[in-house]
């Protein structure tokens, strides 16, 4: 009865680290909130007034739904072919996948760096195409969105691997022979049938990477340069630069709100064109 009793009692003690971590969570949304609804005189609008109406906030806003949508759909389309590799090469599939893994063991910072060097204009793809004749002056690719649309996809694409892979390998390879039996070819059985049963996964990776490029700071500021804001990169600011607590919450809401609003759509997207079944 004594080990019983006690068996209760330290699973709970063992729970307390998880509810200090939620504790912590909800106390610091908790803070925000407070900070971008309260002003000197008790409840107040005035920091959502502040960013709502400046026409160069909603260019802010405006880019930063542009770039993670963008970046999320070249994500999306450039892992696919990625997970089709690795769930139709089951012997290589845990070389390959350390391979679109490795990245992830490499600092953000280093990597974006590492962009500047490629796409700089004395980088390694200027000179080449200067040194083949191609071009005569370097080509534009940092310091604008061009450049943080690249850097982003390179970042966030591991995501929408992991994500289209998971589903693959749930499929059943019956499904496809039962579709060449019935004369489909290759092509004909990818579109009819492994690709609507891993939209799912396609959805999940669109999410992922989405919201994740809503809240980027690191790859906008080092490859877009100050001019070529985001909302996380203006909030980094109020942050850091102007010390504005108050108005960066209130930013972070409206950043909020854009992501749920994003999300979804996403969501609506999937229930159109993904069997209730197959989600």
């Amino acid at each position: 009865m004594r080990g019983a009793t006690s068996a209760p009692r330290s699973l709970g003690w063992l729970l307390l680290p998880a509810l200090l971590v939620l504790a912590l969570f909800l106390g610091s949304v908790a803070l925000l909130f407070f900070h971008a609804f309260w002003g000197k005189d008790g409840f107040s609008l005035i920091y959502f007034r502040q960013i709502l109406d400046r026409a160069d906030y909603h260019e802010v806003f405006l880019r930063t739904v542009s770039i993670a949508a963008i970046v999320s759909v070249a994500a999306a389309v450039l892992a696919y072919p990625i997970a089709w590799l690795l769930w139709r090469l089951p012997r290589w599939r845990n070389l390959l996948l350390v391979i679109v893994l490795v990245p992830w063991l490499v600092s953000l910072v280093v990597r974006t760096y590492g962009w500047l060097v490629i796409l700089g204009p004395k980088g390694f793809l200027n000179e080449t195409l200067k040194w083949a004749g191609v071009i005569q002056s370097p080509l534009p690719l940092i310091f604008n969105d061009l450049g943080v649309v690249i850097g982003l996809t390179h970042v966030l694409m591991p995501f929408a691997v992991i994500s289209t892979l998971s589903v693959l390998l749930q499929i059943d390879n019956r499904l496809e022979e039962a579709s060449e039996s019935l004369g489909a070819g290759g092509f004909e059985t990818w579109r009819r049938v492994v690709l609507p049963l891993s939209l799912p996964g396609v959805f999940t990776g669109l999410s992922i990477t989405f919201l994740t490029s809503m809240g980027a700071i690191v790859t906008p500021i080092l490859l877009g340069g100050i001019r070529q804001k985001m909302a996380g990169t203006q909030i980094y600011q109020e942050v850091v630069y102007n010390f504005n607590m108050s108005k960066a919450s209130a930013w972070a809401i409206c950043l909020l709100l854009l992501s749920a609003l994003g999300l979804a759509l996403l969501r609506a997207a999937e229930a159109a064109l993904v069997p209730k079944a197959d989600r």
